[in-house]
Formats: structure tokens, C-alpha cells, sequence
């Protein structure tokens, strides 16, 4: 992939499409090698083939440093959980996994509620579908776990009075993920990573139709 030519908003919505469940690349790897960009265009194109390659070792690390700025402050530690589960909802896969689970744990309670917790099934014209697919969450429209989550997160961090903390704690993770996905050289595992996304992409929209 030529990640020069990749716009922000194909980045974005990749990250959002793209499989969660993988566990973060290995410290050592995350560590490797550092060199500094000779141009802006691979500097460009190694920023967001890094963003991508590492996404889950950049939340986990955002995640940490906003832990570590509230230590002493339980309840904004607890906010920046409901915050990073929030922001993990925008991404289908992550999103359907968790609705799965949860459907799963009510189903050996209650087998009629977890039922009503399936989302409706998506109209069918000519033997495919007539909208894309809207990601559910417990049979709600992902936006209401969004709003809910992101609400909730913002009274905690208004009660623990830690917004600027959480302000600058979130700033310091940005400035270290960017710097982090600036130096570290992409290696050919990062590409052929890549390749692979791409190929199961393109054969997840042939399968659809």
C-alpha cells in the first residue's frame, strides 16, 4: 500500500472497519528501530502506516499514561475506562464482539431477553442487502452505548474535578504515539501485515455481494 496516498479519512475508516481482537505487537518489536524521516512525504506515509500497524499498542499506551495521570483519583481512573470504551464502540468489530458476549452472558440467564437483544435483521432487495449493515449493540443502535458511555464519562470526570489533569495526560499520550509512529521504521511485517488487511477487505466486499 502507498500510505502517501492515503487521506485521513481513509485512515479513519479503515481504523474503524479494521479487526480489534489481535493482541498488541511484542515490546520487542513496538522498540525496535528508530530512524529519523529524510522528507515530509515518508514521514507522511510511515505516520500512518505505524498509526495502523500499531493501533492497538498506541490505545494501550493512552490508556496507561491517562492511568498513571490519575493515580490517586479512582473515580477519573474510572472515567477514562468508561472514555476509552466509548471511543473503542466506533469500531465495528470491537462493537460486535462486545454485543456478542453480553448477549451470550444474558442468553444463560435469560434465553427470551437475549433474544430481544438481536438486532432486527436488514431488508433484503434482489438477494442482497439494501443498506449496509448498522453495527447493534444489544439490539440498540451503536450510538446509544456511545452517547451513554461518553455522558457518563464526562459527570465522573467533572465530579473528580480532573478535566485539566485528564487534558494535559491525554495531550502527553497524543505527543508520544506521534512521535513514536514518526521515528519507528515500518519493517516488512508491518507491510505485508497490510497486504493481508487488504486482501481480506477486498474479499469481505466480494463475499457481500
Amino acid at each position: 500500500m502507498d500510505w502517501g496516498n492515503v487521506t485521513a479519512e481513509d485512515l479513519i475508516e479503515a481504523l474503524r472497519e479494521v479487526d480489534w481482537s489481535s493482541p498488541p505487537r511484542p515490546l520487542s518489536e513496538f522498540f525496535s528501530r528508530f530512524t529519523v524521516p529524510h522528507s515530509y512525504s515518508k514521514w507522511n506515509s510511515r505516520l500512518k502506516c505505524n498509526l495502523y500497524y500499531y493501533r492497538t499498542n498506541y490505545f494501550i499506551l493512552i490508556v496507561i499514561i491517562l492511568g498513571l495521570g490519575f493515580i490517586r483519583r479512582p473515580l477519573a481512573i474510572v472515567a477514562a475506562l468508561l472514555s476509552a470504551l466509548s471511543i473503542a464502540f466506533l469500531n465495528d468489530s470491537f462493537a460486535s464482539t462486545f454485543s456478542e458476549k453480553v448477549t451470550r452472558t444474558v442468553r444463560q440467564f435469560s434465553p427470551h431477553f437475549a433474544a430481544k437483544m438481536r438486532p432486527s435483521h436488514t431488508p433484503v432487495i434482489r438477494g442482497r442487502p439494501s443498506s449496509k449493515r448498522a453495527i447493534h449493540i444489544c439490539g440498540q443502535p451503536r450510538w446509544v452505548f456511545v452517547l451513554i458511555f461518553s455522558t457518563v464519562s464526562f459527570i465522573f470526570w467533572f465530579v473528580s474535578c480532573g478535566l485539566i489533569t485528564f487534558l494535559w495526560a491525554f495531550a502527553v499520550g497524543l505527543l508520544v504515539t506521534l512521535l513514536h509512529a514518526s521515528l519507528r521504521t515500518p519493517n516488512l511485517k508491518a507491510r505485508l501485515n497490510t497486504f493481508r488487511e487488504e486482501f481480506r477487505a477486498v474479499w469481505r466486499n466480494y463475499s457481500e455481494l
